[in-house]
């Protein structure tokens, strides 16, 4: 049971080492010198470490500035936090995670060998985060041992699979073609936001063809306009919250003015840690991963974290952030007007999947579907973790929720049938994956991954 741990819980999620190890034996099957191989196994480790410590320092300048908002406006509620909730779950259903998380790994190399579902996901950490969400729904649905391991495992190699596939037209338009796929979940949110962008804007009008004036031409730099651009929301932040409480509860002392120009420009140099991350992972597990796509999993597509996407539009990225967050601020308005749970925009959420939710809406729709598609994005990260609530709650779990839309969705829904059908209804929704996964092998398509004809949505 320890090995099991370890390897589990401690080895398999974390993505830099996955990155690493399909790296590596990407480059061993395509028959590379040593000195490669040791170079590409650890140039995407230590680029999705440098990806995670940029991460690492947004969110700990997100951190104050969502303080400053809720004292500064006076908000109370929930806010959505994976992390939060799989702490609560973790005391309880560890065992059953783990055990779900490795089965759902495994089955997910499995399902891309055979089927036409050829995505390999390699965010590890939200692979453990669905096996919690799994461990909590299928528990409560009268699931113990076996069975739920084992059903646990295929919901979560199956969607692993599939929710790569389901957007991959947009991502191709996204990437322009590179051989990548969303590993994340929050994809829904990303391709509804590809879909509302194709149908409401112009992809020639993109949000990177942005004309700036001369005499503004500093924002061109990336950095430099992420910078300026958090400055205005720190600064209202700030000045809302008042010195006080800044002083004496975030800054340790320091003027709430200059704390708040800090932490802004601290937001910056992590997105810009973020971009080189990425950077260093492209450059080494494009190439190495021909070696799967070859000679193990033919034609296998890697699917990264969201975060992987940022280069590819950085100025879609801030219009989605402020799009998502807009909506987050509406849909808590909308609840609290209804009476429903006053869901709190979280920062993080907001930022992360608000800015991937951007992307795809200017890749299939410009600047208006950046933020249009972004915008209704938000208005879901505040709808659906209020409707996972109740789910959560008659498990013990209330007053936190999970936040990016997968989560919520899959969520919502199994935990529907459950309590609906019991487990005669989860049995009929496992046929229909089984079957979903099954049928296309009998279906002749002109790329062997599903939805990989980049040519066809162009």
């Amino acid at each position: 049971m320890q090995l099991l741990k370890i390897i589990s819980q401690d080895l398999l999620t974390q993505p830099a080492i996955l990155m690493g190890l399909i790296s590596m034996v990407g480059l061993i099957a395509l028959r590379k010198k040593g000195s490669k191989i040791i170079v590409g196994t650890l140039k995407p480790i230590l680029g999705f470490i440098m990806l995670g410590a940029g991460a690492d320092f947004i969110v700990a300048n997100l951190g104050p500035l969502g303080k400053m908002i809720e004292a500064g406006f006076h908000i109370t509620g929930v806010v959505p936090n994976n992390e939060a909730i799989v702490a609560v779950a973790q005391k309880a259903l560890g065992v059953e995670t783990m055990s779900i998380l490795l089965a759902g790994l495994v089955l997910n190399l499995l399902i891309a060998r055979f089927t036409k579902y050829k995505y390999v996901f390699l965010s590890g950490h939200h692979s453990f985060y669905m096996a919690c969400l799994l461990s909590a729904v299928l528990g409560t649905a009268g699931f113990a041992g076996w069975p739920l391991i084992l059903i646990g495992g295929l919901f979560l190699g199956s969607w692993s699979a599939i929710s790569p596939a389901i957007g991959q037209r947009f991502t191709l338009q996204v990437t322009d073609g590179d051989e990548i796929a969303m590993g994340h979940f929050g994809s829904l949110g990303y391709y509804l936001s590809a879909f509302i962008g194709g149908l409401v804007g112009d992809k020639s009008k993109s949000t990177e063809d942005i004309k700036i004036p001369e005499k503004y031409g500093f924002l061109r730099d990336t950095t430099i306009s992420t910078a300026v651009t958090m400055l205005v929301f720190y600064l209202i932040a700030a000045i809302a919250a008042g010195p006080a409480y800044v002083h004496a509860e975030l800054s340790g002392g320091t003027n709430f003015i200059v704390f708040a120009m800090m932490s802004s420009f601290k937001f910056a140099v992590g997105v810009t840690i973020v971009y080189s991350g990425v950077r260093m992972i492209l450059a080494e597990l494009i190439p190495a991963f021909q070696g799967i796509s070859k000679r193990i999993i033919p034609n296998a597509v890697p699917a990264v974290d969201c975060a992987v996407f940022f280069t590819y539009a950085p100025t879609a990225v801030i219009v989605g952030f402020i799009s998502s967050f807009i909506g987050g601020v509406v849909g808590m308005l909308v609840l609290g007007l209804t009476g429903g749970v006053l869901i709190i925009p979280g920062l993080v959420p907001h930022f992360f999947c608000g800015a991937t939710a951007g992307i795809y809406g200017n890749a299939t729709g410009g600047r208006r579907g950046a933020t249009i598609g972004a915008f209704i994005n938000g208005l879901g990260l505040a709808f659906l973790p209020a409707m996972l609530l109740p789910v959560l709650g008659n498990l013990g779990f209330a007053n936190t929720t999970f936040g990016d839309l997968d989560f919520c969705s899959l969520g919502i829904v199994i935990g529907q049938i459950a309590n609906m059908f019991s487990k005669t209804g989860i049995y009929a929704l496992t046929a229909i994956i089984l079957a979903a996964l099954l049928i296309p092998n009998f279906i002749k398509t002109k790329h062997n991954p599903l939805n990989h004809n980049i040519e066809k949505y162009e």
